[in-house]
């Protein structure tokens, strides 16, 4: 090896170092930057020729990479839309409300911005799927990028809930005469958050035997207007002689409420009287009033009139969830993941966002925690991976290294210095 050729390898020792230390500079910066992976440099060697004989002349390169696939510590935090990915995978976000350019980024700091759309720190928008209100996706293909939309809370709105299931108990007088008539009242919401009140008339056809007669339903705010018509108008009610249901019929009572006047769509409602051998529901006990009536009349239903939105939940399996102020919890998006083949071969976009790339692979959309992907972590956002005292070793590692390989440069020189000297 020649002075010229030591020269070399020194000046490349000392760019290598330079540019470790500058990989460990940037790791330290970043110790606080949400989601952020750790760069590593990789040393190789380099040579200028074939070792055979006498040294070959040579040097060292230095490549930088970041680890993608560490996972950093998930923390807690005060704000709902927050969300840390706990596993593999990255959210798809774009850069405004109408790009199709896609990226990819753990930074969950997602917050609404003035027009309601979920935005990260970075300025990137989240992208999901719209979803039915039983949660199931609309888009027919959940695994194309082009079905994905911005997750705008703006457009969600209010919302009502039609009565499917009205649950009925109180007692019949078990001491009433035969053709005795009583009466109690129902109510249900319609589609559109309308609510309406079903009349009830029970007429007592023997010892143990009523009919209910279901009067066409009302509007609750004007009871002079009917507002649909019911079917069946007729269920007979049997009991047995302690006094708890034995039968109804029909069997389920399943009423259909059509030609809403307020617009609605038609509304199908299970009425349910009780359990058959229980006293969960109507029962028939004799009455010690002086006037006979329907005793402890209680009903509950699970419509709800028209509510605003109060807020969002999000599940660990990215789905969204709206309450409203009537008791209405909605689903409204599925937030994908993206995973990669090799997540370290994503390229670099700005801070901790990044464009697919031929080494990384193709991009798979999965929901969380199926296939690859993981979970997510919601009021939660993913902590740097920077370990500062990790940070420090290596920085006195290639502090020692750089100033060795100067020592060289130094060296050769001096050598120089010496050899000109001896011509002269």
């Amino acid at each position: 090896m020649t002075l010229s050729s030591a020269l070399t390898s020194a000046v490349s020792g000392l760019t290598a170092q330079s540019s470790a230390l500058s990989t460990i500079s940037r790791n330290i910066a970043n110790a606080s930057t949400t989601a952020y992976k750790t760069s590593e440099v990789d040393f190789q060697t380099m040579l200028t020729g074939a070792m055979s004989g006498t040294d070959a002349e040579g040097g060292v390169v230095a490549t930088s990479y970041q680890n993608m696939t560490e996972q950093g510590q998930i923390a807690s935090t005060t704000t709902a839309t927050n969300m840390a990915v706990d596993g593999n995978g990255f959210f798809v976000v774009a850069n405004s409300t109408n790009s199709s350019n896609y990226a990819y980024t753990r930074d969950g700091s997602f917050a609404p911005d003035a027009q309601g759309n979920l935005v990260n720190d970075a300025g990137y928008y989240l992208e999901g799927f719209a979803t039915d209100s039983s949660g199931n996706v609309l888009a027919t293909n959940p695994t194309d990028l082009s079905n994905l939309q911005p997750i705008n809370l703006n457009a969600i709105g209010g919302t009502a809930k039609a009565t499917t299931t009205i649950n009925q108990a109180a007692n019949l007088p078990a001491n009433a005469p035969v053709g005795t008539s009583l009466t109690t009242s129902a109510t249900m919401i319609d589609s559109l958050g309308v609510s309406h009140t079903i009349n009830e008339t029970w007429n007592k056809t023997a010892a143990n035997s009523w009919t209910l007669n279901l009067a066409n339903p009302v509007l609750t705010s004007n009871t002079a207007v009917t507002s649909g018509t019911i079917s069946p108008s007729t269920v007979t009610v049997t009991f047995d002689q302690q006094g708890v249901l034995a039968s109804t019929s029909p069997s389920p009572v399943n009423l259909a409420i059509t030609g809403l006047t307020t617009g609605a769509a038609n509304s199908n409602i299970s009425l349910n009287l009780g359990t058959v051998g229980k006293a969960d529901g109507i029962t028939q006990y004799s009455s010690t009033a002086a006037t006979l009536s329907v005793e402890n009349p209680t009903y509950t239903q699970d419509g709800a009139l028209f509510g605003q939105l109060t807020g969002v939940t999000i599940s660990s399996q990215g789905l969204v969830t709206a309450s409203y102020d009537n008791g209405v919890k909605q689903p409204i998006y599925q937030i994908p993941l993206a995973t990669f083949a090799n997540p370290d071969g994503l390229t670099s976009i700005a801070g901790t966002t990044y464009s697919q790339s031929n080494a990384s692979g193709s991009v798979s959309l999965q929901m969380p925690s199926q296939g690859t992907a993981g979970l997510i972590d919601a009021s939660s956002l993913e902590g740097s991976k920077t370990d500062i005292a990790g940070e420090f070793s290596k920085m006195i590692v290639a502090q020692q290294a750089y100033s060795a390989a100067s020592q060289v440069v130094s060296t050769v020189k001096t050598m120089y210095d010496t050899l000109t000297q001896a011509v002269r």
